[in-house]
């Protein structure tokens, strides 16, 4: 073999030797993030099985707390990818799906019987299908909008009650009737089309006006004061704040068109 075949055959292993395409790993610090708060949703759960009912909302609602940082930590040091986004997703469906379904099956809706586990399974399969849309979704919908109630607000509704409610000497076999109603519908307003507004232009901004901080100082205190009750009223609030715009929007935009029809005539 001539020398010049010779380095052209040594060139040509090069690359796959020290192409950066071939490098394998992954980024430590947001999948650390991730995986902290799948293991406060799995520890959720290991509280619910043995009767720790508010403490298992606790868990969920640390759990909720690190997966908000765990995108905005992967955004600022640009630490993104796809395995984050997926071990994400699936850290959510046991995290804010399955934990807080079996909390509030332990809680109350045993009493129900086949009903109720039929009603937590019913949210369950909400979040799954929520979060496979969200996925599939991810890069043609307005970042300022989700489509359905994000996952971890509709766990907010349940652990928060069972929260509230526990911390005041309320059984839950008392209120098996009520929360039969409100897991299940929880878990359609997930995947309904109805849309909420997602705080992520206000999140993704590098400065934000002195005002926010001391609104946000002010939330902290408030929350300080009585957790239960008060993470109940914001998880309430927030889910009523899509079906309340969405009729608001209907209602704008039938008045609109009757204006319309008026100044044709």
């Amino acid at each position: 073999m001539s020398s010049t075949e010779e380095k052209t055959t040594e060139n040509d292993q090069l690359p796959v030797q020290q192409h950066p395409s071939h490098r394998r790993g992954i980024y430590l610090l947001p999948n650390l993030l991730t995986t902290a708060a799948l293991f406060a949703g799995f520890y959720s759960i290991v509280l619910s099985m043995n009767g720790s009912f508010v403490r298992a909302a606790m868990a969920i609602f640390v759990a909720q707390i690190l997966d908000g940082m765990d995108g905005r930590v992967a955004r600022m040091t640009h630490t993104q990818s796809e395995f984050g986004a997926q071990y994400d997703s699936m850290s959510d469906n046991l995290a804010f799906g399955v934990a807080p379904a079996i909390l509030v099956y332990q809680w109350s809706l045993h009493s129900l019987s086949n009903l109720g586990w039929v009603a937590a399974f019913i949210f369950v399969a909400g979040a799954a299908l929520r979060l496979a849309r969200f996925n599939t979704q991810i890069n043609t919908v307005d970042k300022k909008f989700f489509v359905g109630l994000a996952s971890p607000a509709g766990a907010g509704v349940l652990w928060a009650m069972v929260w509230a409610l526990g911390q005041k000497g309320v059984e839950g076999e008392s209120v098996a009737w009520l929360m039969v109603i409100i897991v299940p519908l929880i878990g359609a307003m997930m995947v309904s089309p109805i849309r909420y507004y997602s705080f992520k232009d206000l999140s993704d901004k590098g400065r934000v006006p002195f005002v926010v901080l001391l609104l946000s100082v002010m939330v902290i205190a408030v929350i300080a004061l009585d957790p239960g009750p008060v993470l109940l009223a914001f998880a309430v609030t927030y889910a009523l704040s899509g079906p309340v715009f969405e009729a608001w929007r209907r209602l704008r935009l039938y008045k609109n068109a009757r204006k319309v029809e008026s100044d044709d005539d």
